[in-house]
């Protein structure tokens, strides 16, 4: 059987791997490429400004299809099709016969019609070549607009963002953002959260023009109002790429696309159209979960079964510069139709709507933005009809344990219900993939059933699922850390604590297999330094580490690396500022300073760290720890030794804090803030730890943390002195150090606790497990074998040794490293040297 594909992006790439899944006798499959790289995952795009590379997004590399008996013909794309003598013609001139052909050409950018587009710094959003040409012109531009609110508009945004740019702006022609996936109230969550990012949105907006000469200097819109800008990204929607189809006479819709019939054939009967180039019941659908049914239906029809594509439900949920969006159903369905119920957090930038039937019996349809995390248990209630609890709010509002009741409930699914729709996997698909091929962690299920492999949305639904089969089958399911120990990270504590051991080697003979990975080596030596609070780069455990604790700084992008010295407090003398002025102005450095009221340094070879920390070491500072999964900072306002409203020193005792915790290491970092006044100037319930004065004392705040998902800290004791509120902080870190998961912030391991804040209150005050003693004198061994990492690594001549690129040269620096001048500093110039496409 000869099978020509015509387009290797996703969709073609996926349907390659389907028709292969059916070991077809006498395959003969090519596949013939537009762009020069083989397949890569779109879907994640924009991660390539954020430092992914071509690598990290290539779906298959070349040597699978060469393994797999694939003629892939990348950077020839087919120029003209023969339906008579079923032949194909590439652009190389290369001629070949067909038995089934296969247009999997997907869709290009739509560009409207608007005077102008055609200058200079106009771009579109579609290809690693279109980024790459975006990336070549950012260091040029102050001011940048996308053309576009829907998901690929914002997601170019966000590139804007990660290129630096930090003034943006996002037209939009209807009245909201997203109009096909949430409403007019997700809409103005959803416009808040990207001001709160500097981006700032216009909808309504029609544009008349593009101005300048040959390079674009703005727009002006149909309301006569004009907006200066650098650069423009049209993101506004697809077309179907099916000028070849059209040529060879093939039937198209009326407003593009390639016309296919439920078994996905076209008006050819040898002929098929897959992904978004195919026009199914008058709809081409612009997401990739769809492109792989129609995949798996096509590659099933040509192995001789029977399947049909019926269409696809576009419920979706995405993360758009780092918020969750999600709708699923009938989103906008209303009045007498339905009974829709609301919450609106606009505190926390939360928005949930829920449509259900007038009799309160079925689910139709939602919207989430800011929190989806019920999403998939939501869209499968919608789906399989299930039944609604007696009173709705309850799937949509969380608990006291941060939990829905829309988040359990797989019993209840039934087993075809479709657990991910990009690659077609059901309950009972996982299901059998635990009791038939003995898959007992989710990478064995991955591995098994490809779920969770595309957009990963599906995989805390996966897991529930895998759970609660291995219940059924009466086995003891343990959060193991993985496969070359048998044991969860609190067991690993307990052992290593026993056994005394003090290096990943020794605990890996002692209680793993294999040779590690990298998921348990930065763990074991995240738990000995935890432990011990030995130093973190001594040689039996520098291997261990990732690139941040090896170095003891961030890597930076353009590779170079961050310098952070420790402020406690916040409280920093004249000579000391001096010292960081010189320090910079001599290494070259970009200067910042931080919300944890620090100054960083940016932009430091790595032959250049031991020498800047020689000189800041030398002046009293040490280091602040930015690298690790340790404290990082304890913010303070100026309390009473300023403050007109302060009641206590705040600063003091932010420093005393900061100078007992400094160095602590954890399952993840950890930030804390005293606040001198109930005007929380130090911002103490947004962190891992905070304490605010009160007229009588201090109270607690414990499990509060910023980042993608903002959670305020609750109140653990009340009007404390200062060394008992120093006595339940040791308690609680210790408690956190010996019982969190890997990688797990207090507030999510908080979230997972059993009886949420009552029951840690109980153990931390009240002392209901009895080892409040044996907390205290944990926390105050590792108080006293701290040691400043920096000041060991200068000291030691073997640790400084790893701080030069060369080995063979160690005077030399990167050369590949290399700077431009930006707002009156320095600035990383690798955004100027795109990532070869040929």
């Amino acid at each position: 059987m000869k099978v020509v594909v015509i387009g290797n992006g996703m969709v073609g790439q996926k349907f390659c791997e389907k028709l292969l899944s059916k070991s077809i006798s006498n395959l003969q499959l090519t596949v013939f490429g537009e762009e020069t790289l083989a397949a890569y995952d779109r879907v994640h795009l924009s991660s390539y400004f954020a430092g992914k590379t071509v690598d990290d997004l290539t779906l298959q590399p070349v040597k699978w299809y060469e393994e797999n008996g694939i003629d892939l013909r990348l950077g020839d794309p087919v120029q003209d099709i023969d339906r008579d003598k079923k032949t194909v013609t590439s652009f190389d001139g290369l001629t070949l016969t067909y038995d089934y052909l296969i247009f999997a050409t997907g869709s290009a950018a739509f560009v409207p019609p608007i005077p102008g587009v055609d200058k200079h710094g106009v771009f579109v959003y579609r290809t690693i070549e279109d980024l790459n040409m975006i990336w070549r012109h950012a260091p040029v531009t102050k001011t940048a607009v996308v053309i576009g609110g829907g998901l690929l508009g914002l997601e170019a945004a966000k590139a804007c963002l990660d290129l630096g740019i930090k003034d943006t702006h996002v037209i939009e022609f209807a009245p909201r953002l997203m109009p096909r996936q949430i409403d007019e109230a997700g809409s103005e969550i959803l416009i808040q959260k990207l001001k709160d990012l500097n981006i700032t949105t216009h909808t309504g907006k029609n544009t008349a023009a593009i101005l300048g000469n040959e390079k674009i200097s703005g727009m002006i819109f149909t309301d006569g109002s004009i907006l200066s800008t650098d650069m423009l990204i049209i993101s506004a929607g697809i077309k179907p790429r099916d000028e070849l189809a059209r040529a060879c006479g093939l039937t198209v819709g009326p407003r593009g696309g390639i016309v296919v019939n439920d078994s996905m054939l076209t008006s050819d009967e040898n002929i098929y159209a897959i992904g978004e180039c195919a026009l199914h019941n008058s709809m081409v659908y612009g997401l990739v979960a769809p492109g792989y049914e129609m995949a798996e239906v096509t590659a099933t029809r040509l192995a001789g079964s029977e399947k049909e594509f019926p269409g696809f439900d576009m419920s979706t949920k995405l993360k758009l510069i780092g918020v969750d969006v999600a709708s699923f159903g009938d989103p906008f369905i209303a009045g007498e139709e339905a009974k829709t119920i609301v919450f609106r957090d606009n505190h926390q930038g939360i928005y949930k709507r829920i449509n259900f039937s007038n009799d309160g019996k079925e689910l139709l349809g939602g919207v989430l933005v800011g929190d989806a995390d019920a999403y998939n248990m939501l869209l499968q209630i919608c789906k399989n009809k299930m039944a609604l609890p007696p009173d709705p709010m309850d799937l949509i509002i969380k608990g006291k344990e941060g939990k829905s009741d829309a988040g359990a409930g797989v019993v209840a699914l039934p087993d075809d219900a479709l657990i991910c729709s990009c690659e077609g996997v059901t309950k009972l698909d996982i299901c059998n993939a635990v009791t038939e091929s003995g898959c007992e962690t989710v990478d064995a299920i991955k591995k098994c059933t490809k779920a969770a492999t595309g957009c990963g949305g599906c995989a805390p639904m996966v897991k529930d699922i895998m759970v609660h089969t291995m219940k059924q089958q009466g086995k003891m399911v343990r959060n193991v850390l993985c496969e070359h120990f048998d044991y969860s990270r609190q067991e690993l504590y307990d052992l290593i604590k026993m056994k005394d051991l003090h290096s990943f080697d020794t605990v890996l003979d002692e209680l793993g297999k294999g040779d590690g990975c990298e998921t348990c080596r930065p763990a074991i030596s995240s738990l000995i330094a935890s432990l011990w609070n030995e130093l973190i780069v001594k040689k039996e455990n520098a291997t261990s580490q990732d690139t941040n604790d090896r170095f003891l700084a961030n890597i930076q992008k353009g590779g170079t690396y961050s310098v952070v010295p420790r402020i406690p407090g916040g409280e920093i003398t004249p000579d000391k500022l001096l010292v960081i002025a010189q320090v910079a102005k001599k290494y070259n450095l970009y200067t910042k300073i931080t919300g944890g009221q620090r100054i960083d340094m940016f932009g430091a070879h790595v032959s250049d760290l031991p020498l800047i920390w020689e000189e800041l070491i030398e002046a009293g500072f040490e280091s602040g720890h930015a690298y690790g999964k340790a404290l990082r900072t304890v913010k303070s306002c100026v309390g009473s030794t300023w403050c007109r409203f302060g009641l206590h020193d705040s600063v003091s005792y932010a420093i005393r804090v900061e100078e007992r915790y400094r160095g602590l290491r954890a399952p993840h970092k950890i930030k804390s803030a005293v606040s001198g006044c109930i005007r929380e100037c130090a911002e103490a319930q947004s962190k891992d730890f905070g304490i605010i004065a009160t007229e009588k004392g201090w109270n607690l705040y414990v499990c509060g943390n910023g980042g993608s998902k903002p959670q305020h800290a609750l109140l653990l004791a009340t009007d404390l002195d200062s060394d008992t509120c120093i006595k339940y902080i040791d308690r609680f870190l210790m408690f956190y150090i010996k019982t969190a998961d890997p990688l797990t912030r207090t507030a999510t391991w908080l979230n997972k606790m059993e009886g949420g804040i009552d029951y840690l209150r109980n153990v931390v005050v009240h002392d209901s497990l009895g080892i409040a003693d044996e907390l205290e004198k944990e926390m105050q061994t590792l108080v006293d074998n701290y040691q400043c990492e920096w000041k060991a690594a200068i000291e030691n001549p073997e640790i400084r040794k790893r701080f030069n690129h060369f080995v063979n040269a160690p005077q030399e620096k990167d050369p590949t490293v290399q700077f431009d001048t930006f707002r009156g500093q320095k600035k990383a110039a690798e955004w100027n040297k795109p990532i070869a496409v040929s």
